[in-house]
């Protein structure tokens, strides 16, 4: 049996989706998640913006020992997204401790920028 690693709650404060991309690569972010757990993790996503309310309890699986690539572009609920041009952040509940990193792909000039980080963890005792 694998052990889970990780936290269960996670913090993103920086998002944003850039509006144009140029060239062939799309800008994009991605909510990369590892569960190192052989039990499936059931993640609740909130997306947190500066003027206006949350979009609450977004469901996602990542499953047993796998690594799940989400990209922020593609949550929703109740046909509510995130906007292109808007800054965000995000939450992230886990029912089982996980790591999560962030990647952000930034093609709006010919000089393309990666970024990723590792998200901020909150340790509960």
């Amino acid at each position: 049996m694998f052990e889970a690693y990780g936290e269960k709650i996670w913090y993103i404060p920086d998002g944003y989706i850039p509006p144009k991309s140029s060239g062939e690569l799309i800008s994009h972010e991605s909510i990369c998640v590892l569960n190192r757990s052989s039990v499936d993790a059931e993640l609740s996503i909130t997306i947190f913006f500066e003027d206006h309310e949350p979009i609450d309890n977004i469901s996602a699986v990542v499953p047993g020992r796998r690594a799940y690539h989400i990209r922020t572009s593609t949550l929703a609920k109740d046909g509510v997204s995130i906007p292109a041009g808007i800054p965000y952040a995000i939450e992230v509940m886990s029912s089982i401790p996980v790591i999560v990193q962030y990647s952000r792909l930034d093609s709006t000039q010919a000089e393309n920028t990666l970024m990723s980080t590792i998200a901020y963890p909150i340790k509960q005792s």
